[in-house]
Parts: structure tokens; sequence; C-alpha cells
């Protein structure tokens, strides 16, 4: 119960990290619709670094990477400042954060967050992802709400590469320097193999209706309007 505070704690608190200047041009493009759709057409011509792993509506060409699609764009744009800062490591991401403006991120995670994310090409295995169902419901909505659509912070699960969140749980759970201070570390350390296998199962096949895409994005721009 203690760990299960803590990351509700953590899932709640803002991101020390992003600069005041950074989190005013954010806020300042996503609280009004003509700003935000200028972003998301500069966005779209600065995505094409990025669609060459993440494809061009930001539904990953290989399942080892995330989607970027319909991912929330506050996660977004921080996950670009954390790679530009260097508070996150990864050869590719690193090199191309340091190397787009703020502006640049702020577009591009704008762009690719008005985008849909592809149904799941692979049929699903029933009885693994009815068991991923169960434990996502007790232990992940806290964070990344009852149907895996994310907070303002925190990631979209839904509709992500099977191969990719096995990959993303198992750092987590294998303590991997390179996600160190992540809320997840305490809460993957106590999945087995197998939990991790039926999550993969269960989130790769989730797909949100029109309804709670809508609901999604109308909450994000609420908040960003505060």
């Amino acid at each position: 119960m203690r760990v299960l505070v803590l990351a509700l704690l953590s899932c709640l608190a803002p991101f020390s990290h992003a600069s005041e200047e950074a989190m005013e041009r954010f806020n300042y493009l996503m609280a009004d619709d003509t700003r935000r759709q200028q972003a998301y057409a500069a966005g779209q011509e600065r995505s094409l670094f990025c669609s060459y792993c993440h494809g061009e509506t930001g539904n990953s060409k290989r399942k080892h990477i995330p989607n970027l699609a319909a991912q929330n764009p506050l996660y977004l744009f921080h996950s670009f400042e954390k790679f530009a800062s260097g508070e996150r490591v990864d050869f590719v991401m690193s090199k191309l954060a340091e190397n787009l403006t703020l502006e640049d991120r702020v577009n591009v995670a704008v762009y690719f967050s008005q985008q849909k994310v592809n149904p799941p090409a692979d049929a699903p295995n029933e009885p693994l992802r009815k068991t991923g169902e169960k434990i996502f419901q007790t232990t992940c909505t806290g964070c990344h709400g009852a149907h895996a659509e994310g907070m303002e912070t925190m990631p979209r699960l839904a509709g992500q590469p099977d191969e990719y969140i096995r990959k993303a749980l198992t750092r987590f759970r294998e303590n991997d320097p390179s996600r160190a201070g992540s809320v997840m570390m305490p809460i993957a350390s106590k999945l087995s193999v197998a939990d991790i296998n039926a999550l993969a199962a269960y989130l790769s096949q989730l797909q949100l209706s029109p309804a709670e895409e809508h609901a999604s994005l109308s909450r994000i721009r609420k908040v960003a309007a505060q």
C-alpha cells in the first residue's frame, strides 16, 4: 500500500526538469485552438525526423519502438525535455532532442498527440489478455487511467506494441540505470515475467472508443488553459 501511495503522489507531482519558459510555451499553444493548429502544422513538418522509427502518423514501424500517435502531448513534451537535458539517455533520441529547438519539441508533441493509433494487426491471445486486464486494473489505473489512456504527465499505454511494453516493463523490473528514479521501478519489481507478458497482451490490444479519445484530449486542453 505504501508503494502505491508513493506512486500516486509521483503521478500527481509536476515534472521538475522542464523550464518555466518551456512550460509557458507549451501551455500557450495548447490553450488556444488556432495556436494549437499552427503548432500541429509546424510539428508535422518537423516530425520527418521521427518518422523513420515512429512512422509518419506516430504508429511505430518496429514493435520494440513505442507509438507516439494519440499520446498525451504533455507527456511527449516532457519526454523530449528529458532527452534534451540528459535526464534520459538514448542513442537516437538524445541526439535528436538536442538538435530540435524548444518550439520544435512542443510542435512535434502537439502533432503526434492528435494522430490516431492503428488497430492491432495480431489476433489476441484471449486468456493472456484477460489475465493482463486483471493485473492492469489492480495495479496501473491510478497513474495510467481506467482505460490506459494516460493522464497529463503519464503515458497512454493503450495500443502500444506488445514488444515495446515487455521491453519497457522489463527494464523497470531489472532496475535499468537508464530509467533510474522512475516511479515504475518499485511497481515493476513486483511483476513476474508472466505478469509482464500478460500486460503486454492486454495493452497492445486495447483501443479507446471515440468518446474516450475525445474526453482524454479535452481534459489535457482544460489543464493547459488553467
